[in-house]
């Protein structure tokens, strides 16, 4: 018998509604759904939405974590709520299976309607070393740890007992993945580099280098390709190195074995190279494709599941190829508002479309790249494009408020360089 099964205390009349997570497709369903039709259950293993486009940006203070984070309880009302991990699915009689968030414990929870959106989680590859050696950026605490260990290493190498050859070890970051995140990672260490350690650290200036290191020929590879040969020949004017069509195949405390036989040695190393499924999708007996993913029909429903749905990072819409976007995530969360606010009136229920609205990235430099179906923008004109857009996907007023004045005391009295 489990620790705890919760017994509704909500009017039988209206269907239990539970959503699993709390990112861009779950909060988009969350917020446009009409929770007054529906017993609105929660479970998710942190209990605020992040703003990830914009975390790249928070390991070096270009803005702080909590201004790119919305509290649930906050932001949605009417709503239950528990911070905890799914972990099994039982289709008959209905329940999902939790782990608490101490670990401690579990609890059950039914439901009528079922909406999966866990996200997904780093595709390490099963490459030896990753998870204990790298650094991933999904999460505010992964952003934390990076922030916290760019300035020790900063620190450490300015002691004056380190060795010239430590010293360089130290202050070589290297960046495993071409894509958007990886880019914007690696622009953002190069600001502060160019700017704060300039300033504060002047004598370790010239021993600071950053790598980008990725399997295809070419990063950004789901960019126009002229954007990406930008972007390429942007970050060599920067100096930030690219090791391209080249691999990982292992890790170590302080080196990375490339498959090329070569050895690099650094500082920090920051891992982000595709998505894998979470521990809940894993568990769950659902049919999936070849990258784990659920299968779902046009109208999100999983396939052979008459009452359950998933949708974002850890779904594939069957015959289709959906990026693995945060605009993907935030139309199919949309769309399944919509859809279970008709079902709720007894009206039909349209399949999916997406519509692709372009992708930004920043790329260093107050400078950015814009792939829309319209225009292919770059420099610093972009720049400004970028901000804006994001600016304005920021889902309150308090975060465009927080994030703007992040924006303009970084750019008065620069980043904030303490180790805590």
């Amino acid at each position: 018998m489990p620790d705890f099964f919760w017994d509704p205390s909500s009017p039988a009349a209206k269907p239990k509604l539970v959503v699993l997570g709390s990112g861009f497709a779950g909060f988009s369903l969350l917020k446009k759904l009409d929770r007054r039709a529906y017993d609105v259950t929660v479970i998710a293993s942190r209990n605020h939405f992040l703003f990830t486009p914009l975390l790249p940006g928070s390991t070096v203070g270009t803005v702080e974590f909590r201004s790119i984070i919305e509290p649930i309880r906050r932001a949605l009302k009417g709503i239950r709520f528990y911070l905890a991990s799914a972990r099994e699915l039982n289709t008959a009689p209905k329940t999902v299976r939790c782990t608490a968030a101490d670990g401690q414990g579990y609890f059950e929870v039914p439901y009528d309607l079922l909406v999966i959106a866990v996200g997904a989680k780093v595709n390490t590859f099963g490459i030896p070393g990753v998870v204990e050696n790298a650094l991933f950026l999904k999460t505010v605490e992964d952003a934390r740890r990076i922030r916290r260990r760019t300035i020790e290493c900063f620190e450490r190498a300015a002691e004056p007992t380190v060795s010239p050859e430590k010293r360089r070890q130290l202050l070589h970051f290297m960046v495993v993945g071409g894509g958007p995140t990886g880019v914007e990672f690696a622009a953002e260490l190069h600001d502060f580099v160019l700017k704060e350690v300039k300033a504060c650290y002047p004598s370790l200036i010239g021993d600071v280098r950053i790598t980008l290191v990725d399997a295809a020929d070419h990063i950004l590879s789901a960019f126009d390709k002229s954007l990406s040969e930008y972007t390429t020949r942007h970050f060599q004017r920067e100096n930030i190195q690219m090791l391209t069509g080249i691999r990982t195949v292992k890790l170590e405390k302080d080196r990375a074995i490339l498959n090329d036989g070569s050895e690099v040695s650094f500082g920090m190393v920051v891992w982000s190279t595709g998505l894998g499924p979470t521990i809940a999708v894993g568990n769950f007996n659902l049919p999936k494709d070849k990258a784990s993913r659920l299968l779902v029909d046009d109208t999100l429903k999983v396939q052979g599941q008459d009452s359950v749905y998933a949708l974002g990072d850890c779904s594939c819409v069957i015959g289709k190829n959906y990026p693995a976007t945060a605009q993907v995530a935030m139309q199919e969360g949309t769309y399944l508002a919509k859809a279970l606010n008709n079902l709720s009136r007894g009206r039909s229920v349209r399949p999916f479309q997406y519509r692709h609205h372009g992708m930004l990235a920043y790329i260093g430099e107050d400078s950015a790249i814009a792939d829309l179906p319209e225009i292919k923008g770059k420099g610093r004109t972009t720049y400004f494009l970028w901000r804006s857009a994001y600016l304005t996907r920021l889902v309150s007023w308090k975060n465009k408020l927080l994030v703007l004045f992040d924006w303009l005391k970084t750019g008065l009295w620069g980043r904030d360089i303490s180790r805590f």
